[in-house]
């Protein structure tokens, strides 16, 4: 049985989490493996929805063991209110079904602060940023002062760490004209939390190496969507992380060879948060209605999401750099009713057609999509279980889709349950 990696193969809020949820069951382990507290997933099991952020997806199934990688930055105070407000929803939530690498960096106050300044200072060119400082932290663990969690198990060592970071942070905060940090204020604050997550802490490189020995499936959840990746995606407008599945390697403390069968989740159309290109951005009618209907709105931060028609160049493209093997198409329940539906095979770029998106900024934001449109179904996909179940029209539409973008789907997400799934082909099966 392979492990199963689950990446969005969009801009992120594709409903990774119900289908990381959904596939779960299958699976014994179900590890973060990059990104922080700006990811955002909703679960809906039997009529009750848990929001989740940090945790892995798994954290609300019964008996498996969810692991925050040492690819994720983590906030100890998110940490500690998430697993309070998740244990008050009736979730058991211990260190003997959660575990968080000790080799993970922490985000800290100054990373929040610093973040919302550089926002603020730079309102015309942000980057749409959801200011909970995941950048700062991953500029401190690639410029090596970072604190990790393991570092929270020697206070005697611990201020010459945060002396060697305010060196850098009381620097910059200088410069925007900030107070510089306290860092006896800052020590207190590490003392105080430390209760709440050394408990979880542990050797995630090592507690995955035994259960593979021991023939254990894996389900590596990916957050925010492979055009965030800070590599592959629309650079400058991306978050701090590579997001695609060669990471759950590196982020996981896992060799190459296991990362075994790829997920990409995609929505039956496109949606965006925050700045950045967006080639099939719809700013009228039908992208209201598209985000009315499908409830588009960010997990963590509320905000309204960007919506568009689908778009297969950029999901051809995904398919590459993270060497997707089956799609799990979602929301195709929102097109329902539409009499018209548009899907962008190729761009146009100062007169000539691409079938790619460019890496250069200013062209990203010129390239303007080539459609091919189908008719649309009326009758209702909402809760299907069977192809059988689906309108004739809307199964024509996502076998189009599977020969633009050259993958099949392997699941087909008909409403925010967990049930309501067609399975295609099983990933941990092949």
């Amino acid at each position: 049985m392979p492990n199963v990696v689950v990446v969005g193969a969009q801009w992120g809020d594709e409903g990774k989490g119900k289908i990381v949820d959904w596939l779960s069951e299958r699976a014994d382990i179900v590890v973060r493996f990059q990104g922080g507290h700006n990811a955002g997933h909703t679960l809906v099991i039997d009529g009750v929805t848990y929001k989740l952020s940090l945790l892995p997806s798994g954290v609300v199934r019964p008996g498996k063991l969810s692991v925050i990688g040492n690819g994720v930055v983590v906030d100890p105070w998110a940490f500690a209110d998430e697993v309070a407000r998740i244990q008050s929803a009736g979730v058991t939530v211990t260190p003997d079904t959660l575990m968080v690498a000790e080799n993970a960096v922490l985000i800290l106050p100054l990373h929040r602060e610093l973040d919302v300044q550089r926002e603020s200072a730079n309102s015309a060119q942000a980057l749409g940023t959801t200011k909970r400082g995941i950048g700062p932290a991953y500029e401190d663990k690639v410029g090596r002062r970072a604190l990790r969690v393991v570092d929270l198990r020697d206070f005697a060592a611990l201020p010459a760490k945060i002396d060697r970071l305010l060196a850098h942070h009381n620097a910059l905060r200088r410069g925007m004209g900030a107070d510089p940090v306290d860092s006896d204020a800052l020590l207190a604050g590490l003392k105080e939390i430390a209760p709440k997550v050394l408990p979880f802490a542990g050797s995630s490189w090592r507690q995955l190496g035994e259960s593979m020995k021991a023939g254990k499936r894996i389900l590596f959840e990916g957050a925010q969507g492979l055009l965030l990746d800070i590599d592959h995606g629309t650079y400058p407008f991306v978050t701090s992380s590579n997001t695609v599945a060669g990471q759950a390697a590196a982020g996981a403390g896992i060799g190459p060879r296991d990362v075994g069968y790829v997920l990409g989740i995609a929505k039956a159309y496109t949606t965006r948060v925050g700045e950045g290109p967006f080639p099939t951005e719809d700013k009228g009618e039908v992208g209201e209605r598209l985000g009315s209907v499908g409830r588009e709105f960010g997990t963590v931060t509320g905000r309204k999401r960007r919506c568009g028609w689908f778009d297969a160049v950029l999901v051809r493209q995904t398919i590459q750099t993270s060497g997707i093997d089956g799609i799990a198409l979602t929301k195709l329940d929102v097109l329902d009713g539409l009499d018209k539906i548009k899907i962008a095979v190729r761009y146009k770029l100062d007169g000539r057609e691409i079938d790619h998106l460019p890496a250069m900024q200013n062209e990203q934001a010129r390239v303007e999509p080539i459609y091919e449109e189908m008719d649309g179904w009326q009758d209702s996909t909402a809760g299907a279980r069977t192809w059988n179940d689906l309108p004739a029209q809307a199964v024509k539409y996502v076998r189009h889709v599977e020969e633009l973008i050259g993958a099949p789907v392997s699941l087909l997400s008909t409403s925010p349950e967990r049930d309501d799934t067609i399975l295609v082909n099983d990933p941990f099966t092949g």
